[in-house]
């Protein structure tokens, strides 16, 4: 008996040792999906890992779910296997929820494609100017969804590209009582001595809807000082 034992042992861990190699050698995902989140053909500024899309995969014992980061200009990229995927828009974005309309997307190679949205608020006409050590940023503030309600809209000066609600050096924030929706709005904020010292500044603009805990925002400026 212990010797029968003993050969069922060796077989056994034969067995694993060849199985482990199969697994060791598993064919890595070489397709790429890029994209961009967009409202009218143009693409969403975000906070960089904040918003987020899904993609889903089925016909597996197990139905796989991915999530996709959307980087600061509204683009997102991903490595995946060919195949068929279902891309869902989720909530606490700067735009409406699409949980039950979902995206079909089949991967073969490189594969692009643009996630179209509806923002809650949409940011347009602007312009940053500088002038005596002070930035002036003008911009017309448009509301897409008719039941959205103002949070706030903010101005956030960075000596870094990457540049939004979390990543700052400077954030100013304009009173509801003085922004005009679906109008022209101004914005004068005094840059700091530490920003001034460096003859360049970031510059962007955010807007906040009460329905979401995320801003849509304007895209990255470099403004020379």
């Amino acid at each position: 008996m212990k010797i029968k034992a003993s050969i069922l042992i060796i077989l056994i861990v034969t067995t694993c040792i060849f199985t482990g190699c199969e697994y060791d050698n598993f064919t890595e995902p070489t397709s790429t999906l890029t994209g961009r989140v967009v409202y009218n053909g143009e693409p969403v500024g975000v906070r960089t890992n904040g918003p987020q899309l899904e993609l889903w995969e089925d016909g597996h014992e197990l139905r796989a779910q991915f999530p996709i980061h959307v980087t600061h200009d509204g683009t997102f990229s991903a490595v995946l296997f060919d195949g068929e995927y279902k891309l869902v828009r989720k909530t606490n974005s700067p735009w409406l929820p699409q949980l039950t309309d979902t995206i079909i997307i089949n991967v073969n190679g490189h594969t692009a494609v643009d996630v179209p949205v509806e923002p809650y608020f949409t940011l347009s006409n602007i312009s940053f100017q500088h002038n005596n050590g002070e930035i002036t940023a003008n911009f017309f503030l448009n509301k897409i969804i008719e039941t959205a309600n103002l949070d706030n809209v903010n101005l956030y000066l960075g000596k870094n590209l990457l540049i939004d609600d979390v990543r700052h050096d400077l954030k100013t924030t304009l009173s509801t009582d003085n922004i005009t929706i679906d109008g022209s709005n101004n914005m004068v904020v005094e840059i700091p001595a530490n920003l001034r010292s460096l003859g360049y500044i970031f510059v962007r603009i955010g807007v906040k809807a009460s329905a979401s805990g995320e801003l849509y925002y304007s895209q990255v400026q470099k403004v020379n000082l």
